[in-house]
């Protein structure tokens, strides 16, 4: 296995850990909130108090527009996906169900969660990647995606 050079990037990726770092550490410092990604635009879809509301749509407004941001500064390489449409939709829709069940995703378990200490964050950070790891050994090595 060889290294795609084209699309390596630890400089950028670096960078992008640190501002997660950052963003996640401000948001629990100054709200006292968990940077959980599904947790945050899971509940603008039920009914929460308005001051709940305004900072979860900024977050997931600074989200957006730090894509384009970065776009705009040219700082963006093209994305590689090696895979089809019904591929990613089924992935997705699998991560999905999979942060109901881990009761977070990611980002509230995988960041907040260990930087915590949080026991069940660390179960449940274990358990997804093994998941994780599984499933890009069967798609790719056994069935051949």
């Amino acid at each position: 296995m060889t290294i795609d050079w084209q699309h390596f990037t630890p400089w950028a990726s670096f960078g992008g850990g640190l501002l997660i770092g950052l963003a996640a550490a401000l948001l629990i410092l100054l709200n006292g909130r968990v940077a959980g990604i599904s947790g945050i635009v899971g509940s603008l879809l039920t009914r929460i108090g308005a001051g709940e509301r305004g900072w979860r749509w900024a977050f997931v407004a600074g989200m957006a527009v730090s894509v384009w941001a970065w776009i705009g500064l040219g700082l963006h390489t093209a994305p590689y996906l090696p895979s089809t449409a019904p591929w990613l939709v089924a992935a997705g829709l699998l991560v999905g169900l999979g942060t109901r069940y881990a009761s977070g995703c990611t980002s509230g378990h995988g960041v907040c969660g260990l930087a915590r200490g949080a026991r069940r964050s660390y179960a449940a950070t274990g358990i997804f990647m093994l998941a994780a790891f599984a499933t890009v050994f069967l798609v790719r090595h056994v069935i051949g995606v």
